[in-house]
């Protein structure tokens, strides 16, 4: 059974930091996986932050880009997402997902269908 454990939540002021972990367990999954970073906030849709493939190609979301950074850790199994220049707008609960693709260069942002496996979610508030 596939398992994505989140961590790194939290609150922090507008302009601070975090650093969002998942850890993908049980995934015996083909060639192209991607595993990435959703957000849905209050009263708002699923969207997706960033994404990367297992040979470190990134995709992120206009919202994002420049201010968070999606990367692999030590093992290709655990993704990171540093978040930085915080915004009020970026409070959301985030989601690791995972998945495979094969459809095109990179990973997919906005098609979440192709991402099986979720997360439980982790809380992020960024208070003005």
């Amino acid at each position: 059974l596939v398992r994505l454990v989140e961590s790194g939540g939290g609150s922090v002021q507008s302009g601070g930091s975090l650093t969002l972990s998942c850890v993908v367990s049980e995934y015996t999954g083909g060639g192209r996986r991607c595993i990435g970073w959703f957000r849905q906030g209050p009263g708002k849709e699923r969207e997706g932050v960033a994404v990367i493939d297992k040979w470190g190609a990134t995709v992120y979301s206009d919202s994002v880009k420049g201010r968070f950074t999606i990367s692999q850790g030590n093992v290709d199994t655990t993704v990171n997402l540093q978040m930085n220049s915080l915004k009020p707008e970026d409070t959301a609960t985030y989601y690791c997902a995972a998945g495979e693709y094969y459809g095109g260069v990179n990973c997919p942002l906005d098609l979440l269908r192709y991402y099986p496996y979720w997360g439980q979610g982790t809380q992020v508030t960024v208070s003005s």
